[in-house]
Parts: C-alpha cells; structure tokens; sequence
C-alpha cells in the first residue's frame, strides 16, 4: 500500500531540513513525500529542490502563495498513494511511526481514518499529549465525533486518509482554523476511523500560528462548523451536552472580540451533567439564554483585565 505524505512549506527554512528527515527516515516502503513551495520568499524552494534531487521519493510541486489549504489541496491533486497523510514543515514524527501504522491498515482494509497520538504546542510550557489507549474503532461517526471528543483533536497531520475521501473534498481557501471545516466533511464519507497509540507526531509550539494568534474573524471561521454540527447531531445526551458547552466557549470568545449576534442556538443542558465550573455555565446557560450569558462574559473579563 503506497501513501502520499503532502508537506506544505512557507518560511519554514530552520525547521524544513528536521521535518523532511523525520519523514525520509521511516520504515514503510513505499511513499512518496510532496514538497509544495507555497511561494516561499526564503531559501525554502531551493531546499526542496535539494531534497527532491537527494531522494528519488520526493517530488515538488512550485507554486503560487495560496496559504495552507491551497498548498495541501495542490499535493492532494498529484498524489498518487492509496493513502494520504499530512505533515506542516515547522513539525516532525517519531521515528517508527508510518511503519506500524501502514501494518495496522493493512490488517484491517475497512479502515477509512487511522488516527495516532500528537504531542499538541510541543516545546512550550503548554504542551501536552493527545494519545488513543486503548485502541478504539468506530463505525459510527456521531460517536466518534462526541464519545472519541474527536472535535478536540481535528488536526489533518496525525491521521492517515483513504486517498478515496477525498475525491469531491478539499480544504477551504482562504480560511484558518481548516481542519476543523474540512473533517466533518470527509467523514460523511467514512465507514470506519480508528484510534491507535502506534506513532507519535510532534506539532510543535508556534508563536506566530493560528491558534496563538486567532482573532474575532478567525474565531468566526471556527465557530462556523460546529455550530453547523450541532444543528446536524442527533444525540442530545451527557457526551453532546459536553460538546455543547465547548461550543459555547468558541461563541462567547467570538462575541467578545467581534460583539456579532450569536449564532449558537439555544438548546437545554442539565447541570446535573457537571461538577465545578462547567456546572455554573449550565446552570447560567439555562437562565440567561446565549445573548445574555455572552454579554456577561464580556463584562466580567473587562472587570478582571481592569484590576
């Protein structure tokens, strides 16, 4: 079973060399590595040129900025694997990682997801591990998505993709927070994900990225999709509850730097579900509604900020 592994680059010059080795350096036998210059102002072209002309499994694809969706959408366009995979330039794997997860596919063909454990802002004081024990399969994805907190651990880069997924998917253009639209999508085309402790992939901590330095708009484009998954999910348990009240978090923050209408619908949630802080949130959900329990946020973090 050949897999692509599709690595975006853009101003990643000191980390470009670690990721490409970290990749080269695993031991399944057939894969090919994807290097899209997504127009990259540094030395990062002639990099990838270097690795492609070391290496006769690498190939690169030199292209227009277009921003990260457009960079994966371009590798997904000439991959060739019957699986493909996904791995940001400022990150690398474990060693022993592609190996043990390509056996694992092959003992079970079904398998449309295969996720693996990611070390989340590794290298600051915020670091911490996603692992899967023990191993899990779903078949159903509402399951998947509330029982397996899969909303929690969107990423694209620990997770290995039938190629087939995405015949009619790609990542959004001009977007941030991708992962989160792009996931969903693919599985309403998945029969089965699982969920290993094989591998290990290190998203390493970056000042300059997304989740550090999200605004009002970004947070919208986060907020968009589950919101659009709320009004999807059947379930109305402890688990949705849970995912519920996650949600909110994302539209309070939302409201708090843009003051746009909430978009979260208003649905019950039973405190009795909760302990601690989440139990307060409920219980003020319940008596304030959404526009006011926002409004309040706001307010109480103006006061703490102003201390």
């Amino acid at each position: 079973m050949k897999l692509s592994i599709i690595i975006p680059v853009y101003r990643t010059e000191d980390t470009l060399d670690r990721c490409v080795e970290s990749v080269l350096h695993q031991d399944h036998p057939d894969m090919e590595v994807i290097l899209v210059d997504d127009g990259s102002p540094d030395r990062c072209p002639v990099r990838c040129d270097d690795w492609a002309a070391k290496d006769r499994r690498i190939r690169v694809v030199h292209k227009v900025n277009g921003g990260l969706s457009d960079a994966r959408n371009a590798g997904i366009g000439i991959a060739t694997g019957d699986y493909v995979t996904f791995v940001d330039s400022d990150d690398y794997l474990a060693e022993d990682t592609y190996g043990p997860l390509m056996q694992r596919l092959g003992q079970q063909p079904d398998i449309d997801i295969l996720e693996y454990p990611v070390y989340v802002h590794y290298g600051s004081p915020r670091q911490y591990l996603t692992d899967f024990k023990p191993e899990t399969t779903y078949h159903d994805m509402e399951t998947y998505w509330l029982d397996g907190r899969a909303y929690q651990h969107t990423y694209a880069c620990n997770k290995i993709f039938r190629k087939s997924l995405f015949e009619e998917v790609r990542f959004p253009v001009g977007r941030v927070f991708e992962d989160t639209q792009t996931l969903p999508r693919l599985l309403e085309k998945t029969g089965t994900v699982v969920t290993c402790s094989l591998g290990l992939y290190y998203y390493c901590s970056n000042s300059n990225g997304i989740t550090q330095t999200a605004d009002g708009q970004a947070l919208q484009m986060l907020l968009q999709p589950h919101v659009e998954m709320i009004g999807r999910i059947r379930r109305k348990d402890k688990a949705f509850e849970t995912y519920y009240l996650h949600v909110l978090n994302i539209q309070m923050d939302v409201f708090e730097l843009t003051g746009s209408t909430p978009i979260l619908p208003l649905l019950p949630v039973k405190s009795s579900h909760f302990t601690g802080t989440q139990k307060i949130k409920a219980i003020a959900l319940n008596l304030l509604g959404i526009n006011r329990i926002c409004q309040l946020n706001k307010i109480l973090h103006k006061v703490w900020r102003s201390r």
